[in-house]
């Protein structure tokens, strides 16, 4: 269990499921910058968070509900949470997160769905199955199922995320074609800063010696 003062955030998961340096510079440096793609996800966010709730017929659906786990030290905001009727006194919850673009071929989304469902486990004392998220460019669901590989995948990252957080380093930068629509590129500077920089200056260090 982890005390309120050491939780992280939810959405932090995503950012070092995806690239550990971009976390860092973030939720470390507290450096952010918005483009295109990080705005019109703003916008969509934004969006599923300030509807208004609603009933229909057998599923309620509760927006912006806020979340928070002892045991994970996490604390956020799911998108959306639906509710389904299973009989007329328990309700069963589907959490479903919103993203711009489309489907990563890693699970970095699928972990941050996932922590949101062991969240609501937790506060609600209920097991979760699914859930889905939703992605802005095919404009369509993709329904998760909360397998036990994806939630210990999940709890590792949690771990990974509070022993980086109390080592407080920033990763060295691994450039990648992705990086070029990262809104952190320049803060970043993965092509001068990253792994592959240190191989000219092996070289360097080689050359001077002679």
């Amino acid at each position: 269990m982890y005390p309120e003062s050491d939780f992280q955030q939810l959405s932090a998961l995503q950012h070092l499921a995806y690239c550990p340096r971009q976390w860092a510079l973030i939720h470390l440096e507290g450096c952010w910058r918005e483009n295109v793609l990080t705005a019109e996800g703003r916008v969509m966010h934004d969006r599923a968070h300030d509807g208004e709730d609603e009933s229909r017929r057998d599923v309620r659906i509760v927006r912006g509900l806020r979340l928070h786990s002892f045991r994970l030290g996490l604390s956020g905001m799911a998108d959306v949470v639906e509710f389904h009727r299973r009989d007329q006194q328990t309700w069963k919850p589907y959490p479903v997160e919103y993203k711009h673009g489309k489907p990563k071929p890693d699970i970095c989304d699928e972990v941050q769905l996932c922590a949101q469902a062991l969240c609501l486990e937790e506060m609600l004392e209920t097991t979760i199955e699914r859930g889905a998220i939703y992605y802005g460019k095919p404009r369509r669901r993709q329904e998760i199922e909360f397998t036990e590989t994806l939630r210990q995948e999940t709890e590792k990252l949690c771990e990974k995320l509070h022993y980086m957080a109390q080592a407080g380093i920033t990763p060295e930068a691994v450039y990648k074609k992705e990086c070029e629509s990262c809104s952190l590129f320049d803060q970043c500077l993965p092509k001068v800063t990253g792994k592959k920089s240190h191989q000219v200056e092996k070289y360097l260090e080689l050359m001077t010696e002679e």
